[in-house]
């Protein structure tokens, strides 16, 4: 005697086992109750007994029979096993989609002008971006690869430098001819500073203090004052717009330097950051195909710029 050509009969087993009901099995399954039924008819009739116990009329009460109870486990077991399988199928391809989790500043200020020379380099792989602040569980979010600010350690994963990061002061040229160019550090006493409180806290990161003490202004303690947003992309936005002086983050505003929608001040003096911008991803997928397209496409694109 043949056994079933393909798993559907065992799947609706499982499902009907599960839901106590042929109905129930065949809303999930997307199938009719009678097909549902017909399939766990030709399991039992291939296995030669039945797998649900059932009344003197002969319909089945859906309660499992005490083999199909301690099969249960097993065949579940087996599903999980090929629902991974399939997944890892899927990884491997070069077509498909991408999960892709960076910080939503960089995803505003650096990917997202840049993601269609991707999509043209790779038609076949759709990016699904998860912009979040938040160190993610790769695993159980399903992520692939991800761009992270920090020190480059993230426990479970691999961390290539892409970009080491300077910070500076920067403004609107409308601003900048308003008010006068600044000549020198101590003049933005009498500027509004714009303060990124997204990097509050974060190690490494210059706060407007710090950049004024290592500029030499003996008042820099007091210049707290000005406007303060929790966005890197929001501040250089009040920048672009005339709204005060913003200390940029140099990977974040090179397209808008670049296209003089910000000018640069003190471009004499430097605040090189230890913390940088890391690809980030799980050793064990270093070689799939999308992945490794993606990354490649990253260091190409800072190569180009």
């Amino acid at each position: 005697m043949k056994s079933p050509s393909h798993l559907n009969a065992l799947r609706a087993f499982e499902s009907s086992a599960r839901h106590r009901s042929f109905s129930a099995a065949a809303a999930e399954l997307n199938v009719t109750p009678a097909a549902v039924g017909q399939l766990v008819r030709a399991l039992e009739d291939w296995l030669g007994s039945p797998l649900f116990v059932r009344g003197a009329s002969g319909k089945a009460r859906l309660v499992p029979t005490e083999a199909a109870e301690r099969a249960l486990p097993d065949i579940r077991a087996g599903f999980d096993r090929l629902t991974l399988g399939m997944e890892r199928l899927r990884e491997g391809s070069a077509s498909g989609v991408l999960t892709v989790t960076v910080s939503p500043a960089f995803a505003a200020k650096w990917l997202l002008p840049r993601i269609d020379r991707f999509q043209a380099a790779c038609p076949d792989t759709d990016v699904r971006l998860d912009t979040n602040h938040k160190s993610l569980d790769f695993v159980a979010q399903r992520i692939d690869i991800g761009v992270r600010y920090g020190m480059g350690n993230w426990p479970g994963l691999k961390a290539d430098k892409l970009m080491d990061e300077e910070v500076f002061p920067v403004c609107s040229p409308a601003l900048a001819r308003r008010r006068g160019h600044p000549r020198k550090p101590s003049d933005l006493a009498r500027e509004t500073l714009i303060h990124d409180l997204s990097m509050v806290g974060h190690a490494g990161f210059p706060t407007w203090e710090a950049w004024l003490e290592k500029a030499g202004v003996a008042e820099a303690a007091t210049i707290r004052r000005g406007m303060q947003i929790n966005n890197s992309a929001a501040v250089l936005q009040a920048a672009i717009e005339g709204h005060g002086i913003a200390l940029a983050r140099s990977v974040m505003a090179r397209d808008d330097l670049a296209s003089g929608r910000l000018v640069r001040l003190f471009p004499d003096i430097g605040f090189s950051l230890d913390v940088a911008y890391y690809v980030v991803y799980r050793p064990e997928c270093a070689s799939l195909p999308r992945l490794a397209a993606f990354r490649e496409w990253l260091f190409a694109e800072v190569a180009e710029t």
